[in-house]
């Protein structure tokens, strides 16, 4: 029922029952059932962000922008010495334009602390349906917005951000810094504070991102989950997908907005069947065709979900290898 395609009439039963399409939805819901392996990690990310002895590592549901979305705010190891404010990293998780929530990813930013010596925030945005693309990317920019008027109170450095992102969190980070570079009448944020705003991002990471929409979908329908996937709704149709694709807009950007585009680094596993290590491949080749800052880093064996998960836990399989991309693209975006 959730494969079923919005198709007029008959026509969309027709469509339905195409061995192709129920083949692919098949397959698609027989790999879904692998997350099942990671019932344990859940368990335990859960547990601790339910322990309040933890709660003097984060500060927990903060609220923020226009939408009253909560924030976590993880703090860095020797939290509270007199030393000079460390620098933020905003992750933003993925979930498919359709879901996710901020408190799954408690570890992970936990280690992120620890790795980057950085303050950690992990904002919860408005996803489909009950919010398209755009109200996303205005959650993106309050959160962004929230950081400049919190960094005194909450000691960071509120000029040197970098956001990282997994999945469809790296298309709202990008595509979020590309409205705000364009300073886009739709944020309903006046203009130069949207200039402040791309100023202080200083880097950012995508994690087995998207980054062209139309070329997402053409993989969507090939395996046949097109009309399972949120995507295209939550693009508002396919008419959509070139306004929302980071593509789109560095190929139309003239040379003064392209030198505001701040440096990008692309990781993606070789073992994507999500999204396909493709989508960050090319997308590198674009930036390097415009003459951007730009690293991709492409690792074998790596799935879309181990990307995050194994962040998680130092004992995780992928751990070390993510992290030591993550780490030496970090030292060179942080001042």
């Amino acid at each position: 029922m959730l494969g079923l395609p919005s198709k007029p009439g008959y026509k969309k039963y027709l469509e339905a029952v195409k061995p192709r399409r129920i083949y692919g939805i098949t397959k698609a819901v027989l790999e879904s059932l692998k997350c099942l392996q990671y019932g344990r990690l859940y368990l335990q990310l859960k547990s601790w962000y339910e322990n309040d002895k933890n709660r003097a590592h984060y500060e927990k549901g903060i609220t923020f922008g226009r939408r009253g979305n909560k924030l976590d705010l993880y703090h860095p190891p020797g939290f509270g010495d007199k030393t000079a404010p460390p620098p933020l990293v905003v992750f933003v998780y993925g979930g498919g334009w359709s879901s996710g929530e901020r408190r799954v990813y408690c570890l992970l930013a936990r280690q992120l602390t620890e790795e980057l010596n950085a303050t950690v925030i992990c904002p919860d945005y408005t996803t489909y349906p009950k919010m398209n693309v755009l109200g996303m990317i205005q959650d993106i920019a309050d959160c962004l917005i929230w950081t400049q008027e919190s960094g005194s109170k909450f000691n960071f450095d509120k000029d040197n951000i970098i956001l990282i992102g997994h999945s469809a969190g790296a298309h709202l980070c990008v595509l979020t810094t590309l409205f705000l570079i364009d300073a886009r009448e739709e944020l309903f944020i006046e203009a130069s504070k949207q200039r402040d705003l791309v100023s202080v991002i200083k880097g950012i990471i995508g994690l087995s991102g998207v980054y062209n929409i139309m070329e997402h979908y053409k993989y969507e329908q090939e395996r046949g989950v097109e009309y399972v996937s949120a995507m295209h709704k939550a693009m508002n149709g396919v008419e959509n997908f070139p306004y929302y694709s980071p593509t789109y807009w560095l190929e139309k950007f003239d040379q003064d907005k392209l030198k505001r585009v701040p440096p990008l680094t692309l990781i993606h596993g070789t073992c994507d069947i999500m999204v396909p290590a493709d989508a960050s491949t090319k997308f590198s080749e674009l930036l390097t065709s415009l003459s951007l800052k730009a690293s991709l880093y492409l690792l074998p064996a790596l799935d879309h979900t181990e990307m995050v998960t194994d962040l998680m836990s130092a004992e995780r399989r992928f751990y070390h290898a993510v992290f030591s991309c993550i780490k030496q693209e970090y030292r060179k975006l942080v001042i």
